[in-house]
């Protein structure tokens, strides 16, 4: 049974649910200590998420690939999805500098088909172990602008972050246009009423090009030691 089964396949039985349920935890159990194995032999990684559906000759694709050079450049991985668009070019731009290049792989009914440019891939068959991949290996995001799957990227991110359920890593979102119209959202609508708070929009940061992106997880990153050297 795969997960699609569950809900567009037909009602099960208390007994197949009892003979199919425990082996699909021993699949997870596999999937999770393979990909933890893997990954952690990786060394720094920054994260770029971004739609798949971007074009080589896009402006966004051309800033992704010069955004990864510039982090392989200063002795950073790239991870992606592994996937074409913006994962294309994030791992191609880290491939073709001769830096790690990792993909974390999962199949999709559409769009999902493993890019050429990973020196590391990984395949999935459960979206929460990518995901959270993701985020225990990242010491930086960088998002760019993309679709429902992008958001979610974006949104889980800012989530783990707030509720400090993972380290506070430098949230990137490339191109100021693009998400100037929910960062508004966020002020009139989530802050006005209540349901963020002010500080929690200082957990990202804007940026229009490569350079801005870099720069800033540079200064993070360079804060971060000297706090761990001052508190040594």
């Amino acid at each position: 049974m795969n997960e699609m089964e569950i809900v567009t396949g037909p009602i099960c039985s208390t007994q197949d649910f009892l003979q199919d349920e425990p082996w699909r935890v021993f699949r997870i159990m596999a999937e999770l200590v393979e990909a933890i194995e893997e990954m952690s032999k990786q060394g720094p990684l920054v994260s770029i998420f971004g739609s798949a559906r971007t074009k080589p000759e896009h402006p966004d694709y051309q800033s992704a690939e010069k955004l990864a050079k510039l982090l392989t450049d200063s002795g950073y991985g790239v991870l992606t999805g592994g996937g074409p668009g913006i994962m294309e070019a994030g791992n191609k731009g880290a491939f073709e500098n001769n830096g790690n290049s990792v993909g974390l792989n999962i199949k999709l009914p559409m769009e999902q088909h493993p890019n050429p440019y990973q020196n590391a891939s990984l395949d999935f068959r459960y979206f929460f172990i990518r995901k959270l991949c993701f985020l225990k290996y990242s010491v930086a995001v960088v998002v760019y602008p993309g679709g429902f799957g992008t958001l979610d990227e974006m949104s889980e991110t800012l989530t783990l972050i707030q509720t400090k359920k993972i380290n506070p890593v430098p949230l990137v979102l490339v191109d100021k246009k693009f998400w100037a119209p929910l960062i508004e959202w966020f002020k009139q609508t989530l802050l006005e009423e209540k349901l963020i708070s002010e500080e929690d929009l200082d957990l990202f940061i804007l940026v229009d090009t490569p350079e801005e992106a870099m720069e800033y997880i540079r200064k993070r990153h360079s804060r971060v030691v000297q706090r761990t050297v001052i508190h040594r």
